[in-house]
């Protein structure tokens, strides 16, 4: 059985309890099966029975802040709370917790496809009942929009790239981009790790950040690898001929 760490599931009890959340999905690489404990983000996905105005959106910050500061300490512990009328809408908003603060993000079709293909209900339903099935096709339309949206943004700022988390996920996302693109299928971070476009040193070093270790590249030489990868990759995606229209 997997291992929900205590904060998901003392979330699980807060949401239960507001009698508005339907169900509680998990994502990410908890649902993968490549979480690690301190490294990992813990990402969640609720769907409600309505929308989540104002007055909701003040209960679950003061929800989400309090088990900051307490058993969701060091977790990143966010979450994406879909009305679930807005589920089948692709480009809607919704209030996401992340990283300390509630913002508007859409559910990505990423996300959707860990959701179907591996995710896992702590509440309610299963999410491959309540999702739509997910194609080879959906994950390659799913990263090419990932790649040509928000990474394409960032390939056009290199100094963001001096941040070494922007640039770890960088690499780590352009491996999952190009394998996702060439596949149809979805590949976790460590094993993107290996295929990373950068040299055999860097890919050491990134594993082991991975598993934790306190290991330190060198910031702008590992900037501008990223960098460039990205470049290259979101370039290459956007000349891609292997995603078909949706």
């Amino acid at each position: 059985m997997t291992f929900v760490p205590p904060a998901v599931m003392k979330l699980a009890d807060r949401l239960a309890e507001l009698g508005w959340v339907l169900d509680l999905f998990v994502a990410g690489s908890l649902a993968t099966g490549d979480y690690i404990q301190g490294v990992s983000d813990l990402d969640l996905v609720a769907l409600t029975d309505g929308p989540v105005d104002e007055a909701r959106q003040a209960v679950l910050r003061d929800s989400h802040q309090d088990l900051d500061r307490s058993v969701a300490a060091g977790f990143d512990l966010g979450c994406v709370y879909v009305d679930v009328n807005e589920l089948p809408n692709g480009d809607a908003p919704h209030p996401t917790w992340t990283h300390g603060s509630l913002v508007h993000r859409i559910l990505s079709g990423v996300t959707r496809a860990e959701l179907v293909r591996h995710g896992f209900a702590i509440i309610g339903r299963p999410p491959a009942t309540v999702l739509p099935d997910v194609t080879d096709d959906d994950v390659r339309r799913a990263a090419r929009a990932e790649l040509c949206g928000y990474w394409a943004w960032a390939s056009r700022r290199p100094l963001m790239w001096l941040d070494p988390v922007i640039a770890d996920l960088g690499l780590t996302s352009m491996a999952r981009g190009r394998h996702a693109l060439a596949t149809g299928q979805l590949l976790t971070k460590t094993q993107a790790i290996e295929r990373a476009h950068a040299p055999a040193w860097l890919r050491q070093q990134l594993g082991a950040r991975r598993r934790g270790e306190l290991v330190v590249s060198p910031r702008t030489r590992t900037a501008f690898i990223a960098w460039r990868d990205a470049r290259r990759t979101v370039v290459r995606a956007g000349r891609s001929t292997t995603v078909p229209p949706s």
